[in-house]
């Protein structure tokens, strides 16, 4: 059986998350403690027993799912990949998991990743939304007719299902142009900024320097990235593509349409929640769907 173990993103948190693992898994503790004492502070305690306003922090959100999504994939038996994709930040925990980047590199990697993308966020004040019920095509289109505005599509998390991200005023535009065309739900979401668009451009300056300042291994099994969608084993391209992805799109649909066409028989969500189960099982009714 092939085995793709998918890694979710931002908005997968929940107080509580890794608590058990740390009570219950000696190696999870010893991973947890590490964690603690790269970041400086003791983010085991916010995840287990912080209030949703303080997970909702970037700066906590992305190391605190990245920990959860690790950790659990680092403490199961057999845990053999055949090939491993994540949405977005759930990237980076997929380059752990088939041993592209070591732990603590890849945790000092979405730190920074986290606390530049809350800089851009500041500096251009912007949002996203979630377009229901409209094609692909069309949004893209609609998109590319707000010329006075930045907006773009920036998740393709299954069909009909597509998030764009943009300048608030483009995204309001944007919005009231989605459901004159059709779209079921035209809504904006509780985001800090505008992800996945050119207006993480100043997180992409300064994470693009941290990559490159970082080791990067030949990996175990392909990696199906959020900017090429296919299978991925050279680093130079696993880098490149890494760098690329704060300013472009998630093509998510794409990269479980091309895990299913390689041959995976089976989605194997490692981290909180289960919404990527449910977008596999939207881009493909019949693919068989499980977590950790």
């Amino acid at each position: 059986m092939t085995k793709a173990y998918i890694f979710p993103g931002q908005g997968a948190q929940f107080s509580g998350m890794g608590k058990d693992l740390y009570e219950t898994n000696e190696d999870a503790k010893i991973l947890f403690e590490r964690a603690n004492d790269v970041l400086g502070f003791r983010i085991s305690d916010i995840m287990f027993s912080g209030s949703d306003e303080e997970l909702k922090q970037t700066k906590v959100t992305q190391p605190a799912i990245f920990l959860h999504s690790v950790i659990l994939a680092k403490t199961t038996q057999d845990f053999k990949p055949d090939m491993v994709s994540g949405h977005s930040l759930g990237e980076f925990s997929a380059l752990v998991a088939n041993g592209t980047l070591a732990f603590e590199d890849g945790l000092k990697l979405v730190y920074q990743r986290a606390l530049a993308m809350q800089e851009a966020c500041e500096i251009n004040p912007s949002g996203m939304a979630a377009i229901l019920g409209l094609e692909d095509e069309k949004v893209e289109e609609i998109c590319a007719s707000i010329k006075e505005e930045i907006v773009v599509p920036a998740n393709y998390n299954c069909p009909g299902q597509l998030v764009i991200s943009g300048s608030n005023i483009g995204i309001e535009i944007a919005c009231e142009k989605m459901k004159e065309a059709g779209a079921k739900r035209a809504l904006p979401l509780p985001v800090g900024g505008a992800f996945h668009s050119p207006l993480m451009e100043p997180a992409r300056e300064k994470l693009e320097k941290a990559i490159k300042e970082t080791s990067f291994n030949t990996p175990i099994c392909p990696v199906y990235q959020n900017v090429s969608t296919t299978a991925v084993l050279d680093v130079e391209e696993i880098k490149k593509n890494l760098i690329a992805q704060l300013t472009a799109p998630v093509k998510w649909t794409q990269s479980v349409q091309n895990m299913i066409k390689d041959g995976a028989d089976i989605f194997i969500e490692c981290g909180p929640g289960k919404v990527l189960q449910g977008l596999v099982k939207k881009i493909h009714k019949e693919a068989e769907t499980a977590s950790i």
